[in-house]
């Protein structure tokens, strides 16, 4: 477990697999600070919410989450792809950050924020 509380945006369009992650999430310690399923929204978010680490599904309704992790990367905000297509499916300027690969379980996740955490 994290030593602290983190907030976490979570970027994902399948709801089912939103509302499981904020459940892990919350078992963990951590809190939901916002959630987006479609680009425009979480791109609203990634420039101007506040939170400690962005979860990020790679396809969101057939548009990449690449340019959201652009702008998390600018502001110096730590995040993290969750996907089922692996690194593979990861554009190579981002394959450095941590990679969760869908399906996974509250250990993986655990392990997956300490990961984007320490950078």
């Amino acid at each position: 477990m994290s030593e602290r509380r983190l907030r976490i945006l979570i970027v994902e369009d399948e709801m089912l697999v939103a509302m499981n992650i904020e459940d892990m999430l919350l078992d963990l310690g951590h809190e939901v600070a916002g959630l987006a399923s479609r680009l425009e929204p979480a791109l609203s978010l990634a420039g101007e919410a506040q939170f400690d680490l962005a979860m990020l599904d790679v396809n969101l309704a057939g548009q990449t989450s690449f340019p959201v992790a652009e702008i998390l990367a600018r502001r110096g905000i730590p995040f993290l792809f969750a996907t089922g297509y692996g690194i593979k499916g990861i554009a190579e300027e981002y394959r450095s950050y941590p990679v969760l690969q869908k399906p996974f379980r509250a250990r993986d996740l655990e392990q997956a924020l300490s990961e984007a955490v320490a950078g």
